[in-house]
């Protein structure tokens, strides 16, 4: 049987990654699989530099989709699919909803929308607690991020079946989306 793929996306910090894995954890008893847009990101040296639209600064450009390998990620998707052992593969990142050849092999696909004075602040204790500074954090995002957020990610919000609150995440729709997975499994 093939498995149940389910694609997470949403902007940074707004709650993929937590919301993956307690959807996973909702899923127990069933054989899932999540599997992380970062795992793919390229060695530095090989990801875009962009330049700021507004300073003209340049930044290592981690939201871009030349960041990551989205083609190894779209490839390994599918060989799973193929192999068939799992039930139910959760994929999330920034970028799930936006690469064609990701999009195409979800059966359900979700968007984590989170306003984005919320984003920052959560992206600046994330990053603070790994020892980057504030400033640092707050330019990036206010040079880049954000544009990067518009030009990518906030457009493919539309081409989700579900959008949630990731500002007050419910249960109930964790637990009807996890209920309406298991259903399909008997």
């Amino acid at each position: 049987m093939k498995p149940y793929v389910i694609g997470i996306a949403g902007g940074s910090a707004s709650g993929k990654t937590t919301f993956a894995l307690a959807l996973s954890d909702a899923l127990r008893g069933l054989d899932t699989l999540v599997m992380h847009m970062d795992s793919y990101f390229k060695p530095e040296r090989q990801r875009p530099r962009s330049r700021a639209p507004i300073t003209g600064k340049t930044y290592l450009d981690d939201n871009h989709p030349l960041t990551m390998d989205l083609p190894k990620l779209a490839d390994d998707l599918a060989k799973k699919i193929a192999k068939g052992r799992r039930q139910v593969i959760i994929v999330e990142g920034l970028l799930t909803l936006h690469d064609p050849a990701i999009y195409g092999q979800l059966d359900l696909k979700l968007f984590i929308d989170c306003r984005a004075d919320e984003r920052i602040v959560r992206r600046l204790r994330r990053n603070m607690e790994s020892g980057l500074k504030f400033d640092q954090i707050s330019e990036i995002y206010l040079d880049l991020v954000r544009y990067r957020h518009d030009e990518y990610v906030e457009p493919s919000k539309w081409r989700a079946d579900i959008i949630l609150n990731g500002s007050s995440p419910s249960n109930i729709a964790l637990e009807l989306i996890a209920n309406d997975i298991k259903g399909r499994f008997p």
